[in-house]
Parts: structure tokens; sequence; C-alpha cells
């Protein structure tokens, strides 16, 4: 039975199927969600379902505890060479102003720019 509904979880498994909604469970180690902010929130051997609604796509719920993290920016050497010529810098200081900027690379060169 499930606590507060009055339904056994093979009933409601049932009633899912009938309605042509399938739900599955996934094996998952981690699961990360990415935030605009550049903060990460990481979730370590979650408990994952994913359900399929008819017309309406899949949808995934993710169970256990979530730790925030700050997610150093992952600057690639094609990033650095492009603010490096585009900014006519030395690659170091391409890639520090990168890390300043969280990645981003119009700001880098506007930044390198100004200086």
């Amino acid at each position: 039975m499930i606590p507060g509904m009055g339904l056994d979880p093979r009933m409601l498994k049932k009633m899912m199927k009938q309605m042509g909604m399938d739900m599955e469970e996934l094996d998952a180690v981690e699961v990360v969600i990415k935030q605009p902010d550049g903060k990460q929130l990481v979730i370590k051997n979650p408990q994952v379902q994913r359900m399929k609604v008819p017309g309406q796509g899949e949808s995934y719920q993710v169970m256990g505890t979530a730790h925030a993290s700050d997610a150093a920016p992952e600057i690639s050497e094609d990033d650095i060479n492009l603010v490096s010529e585009q900014a006519k810098v030395p690659k170091e200081k391409a890639k520090k102003a990168l890390e300043e900027n969280s990645g981003d690379i119009a700001k880098s060169i506007l930044s390198l720019q100004k200086n």
C-alpha cells in the first residue's frame, strides 16, 4: 500500500499500463544538474525512473541526496585559440580571461580588448 493513497503498488502499475503509461527503472551512478549560475547539483547513486506518457514524451524522476558544487567551466583548446587570435594576446592570457569570465568567449575577448 502507498501511504495516504490507499493504493497497492501493483494496482497502480496496472492502472498506469491501462492508460498507456510505461515506467522503468534506470541504472545510474551519478546525476548532474547544471544551473545557469554555473553551480551544479550532484546526486550520487540515485534512484532514477523514466515514465513515458503517450503524447507527452518522457519524464524522469530522480531520488537521492543532492550536493551542491561550483563547477569549473570546461575550457577547450579551441576556445583558448579563438580568444587568443581575436584579442591578439598570448594563449596563457586568453586562458586566464576565459577562466575569469566562466568560459564566456565574447566576454573574454571584450575584457582583453579593453586592457
